[in-house]
């Protein structure tokens, strides 16, 4: 097999692999400091219960998290040796800032937050957690603006030629607020908020339906239907925004997203559709007349360049991106779809009689790992044939010595090792949900302690 295709193969299944983790690191984060900031403020103990219990999932994710994103980082010089030459420099700067404010940041303070519950002071102990969700942010600043740096090149300049050239970075902040990252960034962790309430959800709905530990369920389900509903109608925004800066920046991505094959005005968008790169059409398509033309450029009539503006040899997967892109928008509406389903018996207080409700619920944890993880293969896949658009093409990226077997080998050998830890990841969560909540968290030292210093604050 070709070594090009393998090489991209092995990278897009490490990085699919590990994309499963750090998106639940930081939506459980965010999830941590709302409950424990709520029991700051109310000393309700069942908070602290909480509190505790999504602690042991966060640091199960976390682990594994850090486990698998090691390999990635020795592919680019195994696999993609041309490529970490050329942008060593943007990648070094983005990657170092990452050691820096986030790495060091999160694994400094999460041992606070694992074992100092009755070691340190209740607002001590929050403040750590609020540390370890925003190393976890910071960790998913750096990554996207080196990423983004890819998809829209800015803030560098070129050193030398041929084999030997590389981009070298000439303005430091142009290269940080390039035109993708601020919308990129915002669009990436909305969708790793929404990771971690719907598993917040999906585990709450899994108790409910099994008549278990139902205080802790309500009140988990409670704050995790309004943390995903918030970042639902903010993910709608970051979206918008996102086709836009595609439809400027990268027109032959939105092309092959929208199965447009020749230039027009007044747009009309495909909702569903098999695209054919041999007739050039969309067939069994259903539209909305001139909406794409509005949702890129917010004018019905605009023009909207089709793939027929690029070579033929140029273009991205229309196929593959047409039905991810497509995915992706599916999930959101399943995941609106199970907020206000659940919100509205919730609220009726007959969310125990729909079993049908709470089985979906169940299942809903998969909806956002799902679009994330179809999302990056659509924002990935469609920059082809450019690994730095318009400047480096994957080809050109490829390190020279490493042969298609070697490669293979790699995946195979990775593969078995992945299969075992998603195994054992699966096995050591349900470990956590089948046992669930400790009832003596209610009666722990940590809440007595903070009593304690509450009531001598009073005296």
């Amino acid at each position: 097999m070709d070594v090009e295709f393998l090489a991209r193969l092995q990278f897009a299944i490490t990085i699919m692999f590990h994309y499963i983790y750090p998106p639940l690191s930081i939506g459980l984060g965010l999830m941590l400091v709302i409950i424990e900031g709520i029991y700051i403020k109310t000393k309700d103990p069942r908070y602290l219960q909480m509190a505790k219990f999504w602690t042991r999932v966060f640091a199960l994710t976390f682990a594994i998290g850090v486990a698998t994103g090691i390999v990635m980082e020795f592919e680019f010089g195994t696999n993609w040796s041309h490529y970490s030459r050329y942008v060593g420099d943007v990648f070094g700067s983005a990657l170092a800032a990452e050691g820096i404010f986030a790495f060091f940041l999160e694994s400094g303070f999460l041992a606070i937050v694992l074992f100092g519950w009755t070691r340190v002071r209740p607002k001590v102990h929050y403040f750590a957690t609020i540390m370890v969700a925003l190393g976890a942010h910071f960790s998913a600043i750096w990554i996207i603006v080196a990423n983004s740096w890819m998809q829209t090149p800015t803030g560098f300049h070129i050193v030398g030629d041929g084999l030997t050239a590389r981009a070298e970075i000439v303005d430091f902040w142009a290269m940080v607020f390039n035109p993708s990252s601020v919308t990129r960034l915002a669009h990436t962790v909305i969708g790793a908020w929404l990771a971690g309430a719907f598993l917040v959800i999906s585990v709450s709905a899994f108790y409910i339906l099994l008549n278990r530990h139902l205080e802790f369920a309500r009140r988990s389900l409670k704050i995790g239907l309004y943390v995903a509903l918030i970042s639902l109608v903010l993910q709608l925004f970051t979206g918008d925004r996102s086709g836009e800066i595609v439809a400027e920046h990268q027109p032959s991505k939105l092309a092959a997203f929208e199965g447009l094959y020749k230039t027009g005005t007044g747009v009309s968008y495909n909702l569903i559709g098999i695209p054919d790169n041999k007739t050039q059409q969309v067939h069994y398509r259903l539209t909305i007349p001139k909406f794409l033309s509005f949702l890129a450029f917010k004018d019905f009539n605009a023009e909207v360049k089709g793939l027929d503006q690029f070579p033929k040899e140029d273009w991205p997967n229309v196929l593959v991106l047409f039905f991810t892109f497509r995915t992706m928008i599916l999930m959101w509406v399943l995941m609106l779809l199970v907020c206000m389903l659940a919100i509205y018996f919730f609220r009726k207080d007959r969310l125990n009689e729909k079993k049908w409700v709470l089985k979906l619920m169940v299942v809903s944890a998969i909806f956002p790992q799902i679009a994330n993880q179809v999302g990056w293969v659509s924002a990935e896949m469609g920059r082809y044939p450019w690994i730095v658009y318009n400047l480096l093409r994957i080809s050109e990226g490829l390190s020279k010595s490493v042969t298609a077997n070697q490669v293979f080998g790699s995946i195979v050998m990775f593969g078995i090792v992945y299969t075992f830890l998603f195994i054992l990841f699966v096995y050591l969560l349900n470990e956590k949900f089948q046992h669930g909540p400790i009832e003596e968290d209610l009666t722990s030292p940590y809440h007595q302690l903070h009593r304690y210093v509450e009531e001598i604050k009073n005296v």
